[in-house]
């Protein structure tokens, strides 16, 4: 008595058996991650919705009864102020000198971490703790111990008397916040040094580049990436700068370290205009995602999906 083997499955049968519950649906998959995404909505899209609300509407907390709908009557008052506009050229010098110079110590810092020698690891670990203190305490730290007029130790170094706060503000803010920011940026950097090929480093010794030659067409653009991840994180963080105003200069003298943060502090918690600070809290927002965005895509076009220079 003779057997015939089964023949195997053809191609469509196979196609159209069912594959079972390999990695389940996408909504039990992705169900895990609702609670996070719930949250996120609560703390971040609800409170700027609600804020978007009363960008449209006339409230001053001082005079109960006012809430009426005014349109884009705030954005037109916020743009014709010269204030706003002075406080928006402030955040733009404030963070485009603080990312600009913070950078630049991070590389110069980062460049000298890479190399080997007797005690790197504590020195690695000393160059970061100023970002790790909070930034009202590195605030007040500066405020009192470095700038102080009497007892400060830039007058004790340089001798004089100057109240560096009075007579340069907006200059010792940025002082501190580039002292806050730099080991962040020397992290970042100091991580693009150390993922670049050692291979071709030694390659390009042999074949007789010097150090300038080497830094210029290797190990700058090995860091491209890092510097423009940098600068991005860097400038979305910087320009809500909020604690090193408010605890050092409190926008002052006048307005001439004022930003918007602190400014939209101002009018909300100071002046009680709910409907002018929600406005100028848009306007932030909606100015910070178009700069992010432009960062973002230029980051892309710079870089394919692999990683290499376009």
């Amino acid at each position: 008595m003779t057997t015939t083997a089964a023949a195997p499955p053809s191609a469509s049968e196979t196609a159209q058996r069912p594959q079972g519950r390999k990695g389940g649906s996408p909504w039990k998959r992705r169900a895990p991650l609702l609670p996070a995404l719930l949250f996120v909505i609560a703390v971040t899209q609800i409170p700027f919705l609600v804020t978007v609300f009363y960008s449209f509407q006339s409230w001053n907390l001082v005079r109960p009864g006012s809430q009426h709908f005014v349109g884009f009557q705030n954005y037109i008052d916020v743009f014709a102020d010269s204030q706003f506009r002075g406080a928006m050229l402030n955040t733009v010098v404030l963070t485009v000198v603080c990312v600009f110079v913070s950078m630049l110590l991070g590389l110069g810092l980062a460049l000298l971490l890479d190399r080997k020698f007797t005690g790197r690891g504590v020195v690695r670990t000393l160059i970061i703790t100023p970002f790790l203190i909070l930034p009202a305490a590195g605030a007040l730290l500066w405020k009192t111990t470095m700038f102080d007029p009497v007892y400060g130790l830039l007058n004790f170094v340089f001798g004089g008397e100057t109240d560096w706060l009075s007579e340069f503000p907006l200059a010792s803010v940025m002082t501190q916040v580039i002292w806050q920011w730099t080991p962040f940026m020397t992290l970042l950097i100091l991580a693009g040094l150390q993922a670049q090929s050692k291979e071709v480093l030694e390659a390009a010794q042999v074949d007789g580049a010097g150090r300038g030659r080497t830094f210029l067409y290797i190990t700058l653009p090995q860091l491209s990436r890092y510097l423009q991840l940098a600068a991005l994180l860097g400038a979305i963080y910087i320009v809500n700068s909020f604690d090193a105003i408010y605890l050092m200069t409190q926008g002052g003298p006048g307005t001439a370290s004022t930003n918007l943060p602190f400014y939209i502090y101002q009018r909300a918690f100071e002046g009680f205009d709910v409907g002018q600070s929600s406005a100028m809290g848009v306007i932030v927002v909606v100015l910070t995602l178009i700069v992010a965005t432009f960062a973002l895509r230029l980051m892309f076009r710079t870089f394919d999906v692999s990683g290499g220079v376009k």
